[in-house]
């Protein structure tokens, strides 16, 4: 697992080597051509292999644009980023819905399957988004030539004296893997990433069969799967404007918990169609409103931009692995209530409500530590000189580096 965790992690930093508007186009052009060739896959092998190539294709896709937001961003100001780009997959779960609905009439036509057709035209739709972007995406602010000197040199500037600067280095070096894998930060945010991931891929692989459950054809299940995501959309964008406004993640990752926790116990208790439907909203609505705040969060507390494209890739790699249980946990047989899917999504909450409350505190008592340190050093009249590389080293370990908290 470490190793797959290496390659994700170091497919994230390859941007930096490759030019973002070359790599991550590249990555996603790649993914398009595999999609679109599941179209034609007849057999289980042929489709573990493809499968395989496209879960390869897409490993250094959201963490490299995550890693390439923290280095146009300052920190408090990533989340609302985070969620624009977070939010086009919630939006794509909406049409989703409505993409299905349309496609279910294609089966048979040229002869190829309606979920055939599905790969197809997504994988197609991808492969023009990625020919687009070559020609459209900019890597870096200091090379960016859409924007004037004077507004380059305040993009560099204001992500220079940012706080989580603090340890920014231009050289790569191993000891900034290392330092992400032994950053206690990122494996105390892994709990909480896994708390909110196993639901969001629960729901979001589940929420038509979960739907249906209520009494509804198929037809009718995937465009009742429109305005549960659509909901989604909006208090996404409403949680990330908040948290970069208020400098806060926790209470809103809370916030997604709590509704999470609601929506699956109305789920699993005997409560009549409708208001299990209202459950399904606070599920996606939870879910996927809190899941940039947990990756911003790390963002947030891991100084220098190679620790922190490491140790984000990191918690992704390791978190995720709470999708494939989500994936499995959903079965046939226990229909219409599920009661094994929606116990496993409890328990995947209350791993959150555990460890959430444990990584604030530790954030809190450390910048107290912090804060009083300098009061005394102010009150005694010292000052402590560190020289840029000794800062550089310490980073988010410097004496002037408060966690978000």
């Amino acid at each position: 697992m470490l190793v797959i965790c290496a390659l994700t992690a170091t497919l994230s930093l390859v941007l930096k080597v490759f030019r973002p508007s070359r790599w991550l186009p590249g990555i996603n052009f790649a993914w398009g051509v595999v999609m679109t060739l599941m179209a034609f896959v007849k057999t289980y092998p042929q489709l573990v292999v493809v499968r395989a190539c496209l879960g390869v294709a897409e490993a250094g896709l959201f963490p490299g644009v995550v890693y390439y937001l923290t280095l146009w961003y300052p920190r408090h100001m990533l989340q609302y980023r985070i969620g624009l780009f977070f939010g086009a997959a919630t939006v794509g779960g909406a049409f989703s819905g409505l993409l299905a609905f349309g496609i279910g009439y294609m089966g048979g036509l040229d002869g190829l399957e309606a979920w055939s057709w599905i790969f197809m035209l997504e994988g197609l739709a991808t492969i023009v988004a990625a020919i687009v972007a070559f020609f459209v995406l900019v890597d870096f602010p200091d090379t960016a030539k859409f924007l004037t000197p004077e507004e380059r040199a305040f993009v560099v500037w204001r992500k220079k004296y940012d706080n989580s600067s603090v340890g920014e280095e231009e050289r790569f070096a191993a000891r900034h893997v290392w330092a992400a894998f032994r950053g206690w930060q990122v494996w105390l945010h892994i709990p909480i990433y896994v708390s909110i991931v196993g639901p969001l891929y629960g729901i979001t692989l589940f929420l038509p069969t979960i739907i249906k459950s209520f009494g509804y054809n198929t037809p009718v299940s995937q465009l009742l799967t429109v305005p549960p995501y659509v909901a989604a959309t909006l208090t996404l964008l409403v949680f990330a404007y908040y948290s970069d406004k208020l400098k806060m993640r926790s209470p809103f990752i809370l916030a997604g918990l709590t509704m999470c926790l609601v929506g699956f116990s109305i789920n699993i208790s005997a409560a009549p169609s409708g208001v299990k439907y209202f459950g399904t909203f606070l599920i996606v609505m939870g879910s996927y409103a809190a899941f940039p705040g947990v990756i911003s969060w790390l963002g947030n507390n891991l100084s220098g931009q190679y620790k922190r494209g490491v140790g984000m890739a990191l918690l992704m790699c390791v978190g995720n692995f709470s999708g494939a249980v989500a994936a499995v946990i959903y079965r046939s047989q226990d229909s219409p209530r599920f009661i094994l899917g929606h116990a496993v999504e409890l328990m995947f909450v209350g791993i959150g409500f555990t460890f959430l409350p444990i990584v604030v505190f530790i954030y809190k008592r450390i910048n107290a530590q912090r804060d009083a340190a300098e009061r005394l050093a102010t009150e005694r009249g010292e000052k402590v000189q560190y020289s840029d590389q000794e800062l550089r080293e310490l980073g988010d370990r410097a004496p002037d580096f408060r966690y978000t908290l």
